[in-house]
């Protein structure tokens, strides 16, 4: 590193509190605030910074208990681009960033001790079949007992009320998500809720949206990386004008900037396979809460939902 490195580094540094400051945020003194400022918008971030963002927003007990490598490992990218995305928002260093998350986890809550207590796969013993089973049921509760923590009852509610007032529903999911809005799709023709499910089988997807219009909505699930043809479809339909609602499972997901609401629901992962609990818990609630305010009633059947 040469001389000249050292003393632009300061002038870095003061140039980036300026740029903070005519941005509108300092320093974030809580996790609260440090969510704020990356919901926000008005900070854009790099690919790499931005996939350490989703990453920290997934799991902030994770964050406040792990080592800077271990941690980067977790969210795919170098240990330096950890510390890099600390100091972007003005912390001296991951350390003084990591505090942020300690304290927010403090006062034993229940995330916290699952995460610290999670069975990790990668280094057990793949053999023992238990230990399998064991390990996906307690991501699938470490799921649930997080969404309970931290749903958003008004979006919830409002995501329900859009779609109790359309004429039809349509649910986009796939890859992941495919089989949530399928078993979504089932749940409401059950209960009489007209709607349609889009897989884009045949590239046919973007075909069937041109038939919604404003007075339908549609309901999209889509998680990260958000790859999927998902973001795609849901943006046809809203520059027509037809009602999004989502559930995705963060702020920095492209279904949210579409939506007149969403509910971020988190996912335990486990031997790199992510549970499905939490999201077919809050979908089916949220299938439920539309029949309740369209006055609908399940269809009188002996055999219940397969």
């Amino acid at each position: 590193m040469s001389i000249m490195d050292d003393i632009a580094r300061p002038r870095r540094n003061v140039a980036a509190g300026r740029d903070r400051a005519a941005l509108g945020y300092s320093k974030p003194e809580t996790y609260e605030e440090l969510r704020a400022v990356l919901s926000s918008g008005a900070v854009r971030l790099p690919k790499k910074l931005r996939q350490v963002a989703i990453y920290l927003w997934q799991h902030p007990s994770e964050v406040a208990l792990g080592t800077v490598t271990t941690l980067a490992r977790q969210a795919g990218v170098q240990p330096s681009t950890m510390v890099r995305f600390a100091q972007t928002f003005g912390y001296s260093g991951f350390s003084d960033f990591q505090d942020v998350f300690k304290t927010y986890v403090q006062g034993g809550w229940s995330e916290a001790r699952d995460a610290a207590s999670a069975p990790d796969a990668l280094g057990g013993e793949w053999a023992d079949a238990s230990s399998l089973v064991n390990g996906f049921v307690q991501s699938s509760i470490a799921s649930l007992s997080r969404v309970k923590d931290r749903l958003a009852m008004s979006s919830f509610d409002e995501m329900a009320r859009v779609l109790a007032g359309a004429d039809l529903i349509y649910v986009v999911g796939s890859k992941r998500a495919y089989s949530v809005a399928s078993y979504v799709s089932l749940a409401l023709s059950k209960l009489g809720v007209r709607n349609v499910s889009l897989d884009n089988v045949g590239a046919s997807g973007f075909e069937h949206l041109r038939c919604a219009g404003e007075r339908d909505a549609v309901l999209a699930i889509s998680f990260t990386p958000y790859n999927s043809v998902t973001p795609d479809l849901v943006a046809s339909a809203a520059q027509r004008g037809v009602p999004i609602v989502s559930i995705t499972d963060s702020a920095f997901s492209p279904l949210a900037p579409l939506s007149r609401a969403y509910i971020e629901v988190v996912e335990e992962d486990f031997a790199g396979f992510k549970s499905l609990a939490a999201t077919l818990a809050v979908a089916m609630a949220l299938v439920l809460r539309i029949a309740k305010l369209r006055g609908a009633t399940a269809t009188r059947a002996s055999e219940p939902l397969p």
